[in-house]
């Protein structure tokens, strides 16, 4: 026979009351019910937990190193119990989220704020990565959500649109595109361009964008960070072009921009999941903030 937590919750009780009347009190049972646990309790053990007397119940020699035992697994039992119902109430928990730079730089911020508020015991770990990274890092299980781009269908994941921005030329001061009310894809050919590392999305949509307009502008910089690309932007170095997200967001104060068109470039932000799989509660709750103010004021909805 086999000990069950209700025996050795019985075994406990008894050592800590030294009474079996206060212990199945304390367990709400009746006293025979408690007599008979403790009787399958040592007889499971093959020997005897408690020496019952006038005094009350007292551990015997042998029992005391087990009493002890139990008490110590029990304690272990119910915190692992309580952690988990708290995390089943998305009140606790650790999320891992992969994110575009873009966003984590703008629109990520103030969902975290709204999320810490409401619930302070779930942590955040989050990964920077480009729009394949990120779909990568969700596929490989090593981050549980991710906020970009799915450029190519994968049937293994599963995307909600959050938001639409489109981009838009960042200009230098001064420069003659300022006349434009939107700049053609045609007439960023001959500029000195800003663009964004070829792994990001920004950049595929961008050269998809020229290709379509039968142009193929090279650049005269590229840069990994958007804080990069502004500031050679602002420097004079040539013409950025970011989503509109970003600029709207601070991340190019002071900057002229107008939107770029023949073709209009937009990118689909999106919360990304591996398909069929169920999101943790903190996970859940994350993505509730996300779904409820993730966009910014500039960007539309899908």
């Amino acid at each position: 026979m086999s000990l069950t937590l209700r025996q050795m919750r019985a075994v406990v009780a008894v050592d800590r009351t030294g009474s079996l009347g206060r212990a199945a009190a304390l367990l709400h049972l009746s006293q025979p019910a408690l007599t008979v646990q403790l009787r399958e309790a040592e007889g499971a053990l093959g020997l005897r937990l408690f020496d019952r007397g006038a005094r009350g119940a007292q551990a015997t020699g042998l029992g005391r190193p087990l009493v002890e035992a139990f008490a110590r697994v029990l304690e272990d039992l119910d915190a692992v119990l309580a952690g988990a119902k708290e995390a089943a109430a998305g009140r606790t928990g650790l999320v891992r989220l992969a994110v575009l730079p873009s966003v984590g730089a703008t629109v990520l911020p103030p969902v975290l704020l709204r999320l810490r508020a409401a619930n302070p015991g779930i942590r955040v770990v989050v990964r920077d990565a480009v729009a394949d990274g990120v779909v990568e890092l969700v596929r490989s299980g090593a981050v549980e959500i991710g906020i970009g781009i799915e450029m190519e269908r994968d049937p293994e994941i599963e995307v909600t649109p959050l938001f639409e921005d489109r981009m838009v030329a960042v200009l230098p001061a001064g420069h003659r595109l300022e006349a434009r009310r939107t700049v053609p894809v045609a007439a960023l050919a001959g500029e000195a361009l800003v663009l964004m590392d070829p792994r990001s999305s920004v950049r595929a949509l961008f050269d998809r964008a020229c290709r379509a307009a039968g142009t193929s502008p090279l650049p005269a910089y590229e840069a990994t960070y958007m804080s990069t690309a502004v500031a050679l932007v602002r420097a004079g170095l040539g013409v950025g072009v970011l989503p509109s997200s970003a600029v709207d967001l601070r991340i190019a104060p002071a900057l002229e921009t107008r939107p770029i068109a023949a073709p209009e470039i937009r990118r689909s932000i999106g919360l990304i999941r591996r398909a069929g799989r169920t999101l943790s509660p903190a996970a859940a709750a994350l993505v509730a903030g996300l779904l409820a103010g993730a966009a910014p004021a500039s960007a539309d909805r899908p």
